[in-house]
């Protein structure tokens, strides 16, 4: 059976403004060619997978119930315009988290590399012809351990081989030849 490529991307601060613990539809707002970003690795045969620390959940900022609607919210906006999210992998751990069915050090939380493997089994995904997309290292912590490809989002510096930093997804078209 062949296997899938797939694009990692965490949320907030790369698909869209990070205002640290989003969970209000009216505060969500796309980043700059983001949109387009995720359209054109999509068309290049990319199946698109978020996957995010969701911490405010654990610290009680807000509710599943309250994630799982902007999600969808997300999920159906990109939708009409034309970008298919296939899969929304989400951590809400933390080990100090404040609502005790939270509190535990898990396998899922990023760095660690729980939900990828768990997409990658889902949706029979080759790792070494996929890239990770996000605004922090701990977004990229696959690309190290499985050998696919990391791009950056922002100014900071990788402090990865093999890896390349841009300031948003829609600057990804440009490098395209390099994937």
């Amino acid at each position: 059976m062949k296997k899938n490529k797939a694009v990692f991307l965490d949320r907030d601060g790369t698909i869209n403004v990070d205002k640290h613990y989003l969970y209000k539809i009216e505060e969500f707002e796309f980043l700059s060619g983001a949109v387009e970003g995720m359209r054109a690795l999509q068309e290049a045969g990319y199946l698109l997978i978020i996957v995010t620390n969701q911490s405010g959940i654990g610290r009680g900022y807000y509710t599943e119930e309250a994630f799982h609607t902007l999600n969808q919210w997300m999920i159906e906006t990109l939708e009409r315009q034309g970008v298919h999210i296939t899969a929304v992998y989400y951590c809400p751990h933390l080990p100090d988290a404040a609502l005790p069915e939270y509190r535990q050090e898990c396998s899922c939380r990023k760095p660690k590399l729980g939900m990828y493997y768990q997409a990658a089994k889902e949706w029979n995904i080759d790792f070494t012809k996929s890239i990770a997309i996000g605004d922090n290292l701990r977004d990229c912590a696959i690309c190290q351990a499985e050998g696919c490809r990391g791009f950056l989002i922002g100014d900071g510096n990788t402090g990865m081989d093999h890896n390349l930093s841009v300031q948003t997804i829609g600057q990804i078209i440009d490098v395209m030849d390099y994937l």
